[in-house]
């Protein structure tokens, strides 16, 4: 399936971003139209101003997945799925079989914790809450709990460029995380040609950009990790059939299969996973 993104609709739920669009002359809109200059493929140069790329896809494949995980973060690694839960009293750990969606192992957290992001760093897997400011570190191979640790504000999503954390907290700045002492040593302000983008969510690091969920759109922001600056704009609406839309929240996982350079997405009490290819207009 070939969905072709209209580049007047970014963020069409926000209503302070759709009063912000109102504000501009329609013949900026048609100025404005894009080519798409990047894909999953690879960059191409430097934008100009003005310029926010838009991307198409094709779905190459579904994969069952639970209607009863509230997803919150997303990691592909060894073959299999690695899924963060949230809500008071359901949150979890989870290690999941790819083509039937199977849960192979889960550790669920104490009811008070509201669970978030995930990011699988080597042998480890970095857990994040939402409002309880205590992230927690497992063993990856037994789901054995190493170590918590503390964060100042909300905890959203949690991803890693290999060397340091990268997590969101709802707001349009991202903070850079070290993964031996999460001690925080930067940060990045994130923004398109119109201003901040705030409501970053679930992440993912793709090919030296950050994905980001931005929350509550079916949108997902490509990021240049280096200054901030949004480099593409992924609209996925549609993407669940009306048939598979009752109950369920709003698009929020992202991974990346690096070995096979596959990206999945999937939503929160979404029955499926898609596994999408970008592709340039």
């Amino acid at each position: 399936m070939i969905r072709v993104r209209l580049y007047n609709s970014p963020r069409r739920r926000n209503a302070r971003f759709a009063l912000r669009r109102l504000n501009l002359p329609a013949l900026f809109f048609l100025a404005a139209l894009p080519a798409v200059l990047w894909s999953q493929g690879g960059a191409a140069g430097e934008l100009t101003p003005g310029e926010t790329p838009s991307y198409d896809y094709r779905v190459v494949r579904t994969y069952p997945h639970d209607r009863q995980a509230f997803t919150q973060g997303l990691a592909c690694a060894d073959g299999v799925f690695y899924e963060g839960t949230g809500l008071h009293g359901r949150s979890s750990l989870r290690k999941v079989d790819r083509a039937s969606g199977r849960v192979l192992k889960e550790v669920r957290l104490e009811p008070h914790y509201f669970g978030e992001g995930i990011a699988v760093f080597g042998d480890r897997i970095v857990q994040l809450t939402w409002r309880s400011q205590i992230g927690f570190v497992y063993d990856k191979k037994t789901f054995r709990l190493l170590e918590k640790f503390s964060y100042p504000g909300e905890g959203w999503g949690l991803t890693h460029d290999g060397k340091r954390l990268i997590m969101s907290d709802g707001t349009a700045v991202l903070r850079v995380l070290d993964p031996k002492d999460f001690r925080e040593t930067a940060k990045i302000s994130v923004h398109d040609e119109r201003g901040p983008v705030a409501g970053l969510n679930e992440l993912e690091y793709v090919r030296g950009a950050i994905y980001a969920n931005v929350w509550p759109t079916d949108e997902i922001a490509v990021i240049d990790p280096r200054t901030g600056r949004v480099k593409g704009w992924i609209d996925l609406q549609g993407l669940l059939d009306k048939g598979d839309s009752p109950g369920v929240d709003v698009l929020n996982g992202i991974a990346y299969d690096a070995l096979g350079n596959r990206l999945f997405v999937t939503g929160k009490l979404w029955p499926k996973v898609f596994e999408l290819r970008l592709i340039k207009n």
